[in-house]
């Protein structure tokens, strides 16, 4: 048994691999922002006061907390680099000082790639984030390689377009468009072309997993790696999943893309496999008909307005 610290765990890929690593027989200690101040659970990732304390027993810690959202970090660029930045500052520094000196799992994403010249991207393809967040993972990602050189046992995950769960933000692509036509309503298809390799949360948390093994073994040299299907989505054959998968009759709508998101993206997965022995199990297809039957499930008892889409993060 470990005991293992998972910050931002009210996310959609925290509240998902918290139950997981309870089911493996680990002391899962899940914090968050959110919980209210008096929650014993609240931990405020940006107060070093709170992570110090947070750190003081624990083994391991998957770190997940951060401004999340690539349009959050345009609309405030210094609480990103606040959250995302300065703050893993100062959690690896109090790892590095904690007597466990617990190994650390940061999240980073395939923003760091920004459009790759070159797809499927690999893990060594060369960063060129194009928006703020995508500029803070690239820092995250130094500030656990001079971690790494200081003599803490820490990987990078890289994350692409996770997406599953009712509960997940709902301005996001998918849950935006499986809402929709489960609601029978219009989606908005911001870029029809844009392409992206959508992760189903139950395959990410499984290779979460299978990364904190290594780290708790004392792997040093664990090189980072992204969570990919391989397989590219353009958001027109996304709508159009839903659409199909509907019980209803929804439509989408063709609007402009964001000039200040990545266009298109396809990871190889080709080093999770070889490292991990992992693969994605779950076809975007599945994924969206789970989706839409949970959300025409949901709705038949609460009904909500439908929500447009907006690009992925």
């Amino acid at each position: 048994m470990r005991r293992i610290l998972v910050t931002g765990a009210s996310g959609l890929i925290g509240s998902a691999l918290v139950p997981l690593l309870a089911s493996r027989g680990h002391r899962v200690t899940a914090t968050d922002r959110t919980f209210p101040a008096d929650d014993p659970r609240h931990l405020d990732v940006r107060s070093p006061r709170q992570v110090s304390a947070a750190l003081r027993s624990v083994d391991g810690i998957v770190h997940l907390a951060a401004v999340s959202r690539v349009v959050w970090g345009e609309k405030n660029p210094r609480e990103c680099w606040r959250t995302n930045v300065t703050a893993l500052r100062h959690l690896l520094s109090a790892a590095l000082d904690a007597p466990t000196k617990p190994w650390v799992l940061f999240a980073s994403s395939r923003e760091v790639y920004g459009d790759a010249p070159h797809l499927p991207a690999r893990e060594d393809t060369p960063f060129a984030p194009l928006n703020v967040y995508g500029r803070a993972k690239v820092a995250g990602e130094s500030l656990i390689e001079e971690a790494r050189a200081a003599g803490l046992t820490a990987g990078t995950v890289r994350l692409s377009n996770v997406y599953g769960r009712i509960d997940d933000h709902a301005d996001r692509v998918v849950p935006a468009f499986c809402r929709g036509a489960a609601r029978a309503s219009v989606l908005r298809v911001e870029g029809e072309t844009n392409t992206f390799d959508f992760t189903h949360v139950d395959d990410a948390v499984r290779g979460i997993l299978l990364m904190t093994e290594r780290l708790a073994r004392g792997e040093p040299d664990l090189p980072p790696i992204h969570l990919v299907t391989g397989r590219g989505t353009t958001l027109g054959e996304l709508a159009a999943m839903a659409v199909n998968a509907s019980p209803h009759s929804a439509t989408a709508y063709l609007a402009p893309h964001r000039t200040f998101d990545v266009a298109r993206f396809i990871g190889d997965p080709t080093r999770a496999a070889e490292v991990l022995g992992w693969k994605a199990e779950i076809s975007v297809l599945q994924g969206v008909r789970r989706l839409v039957r949970a959300f025409s499930a949901l709705g038949r008892v609460t009904p909500r307005p439908a929500l447009s889409d907006r690009k992925p993060c």
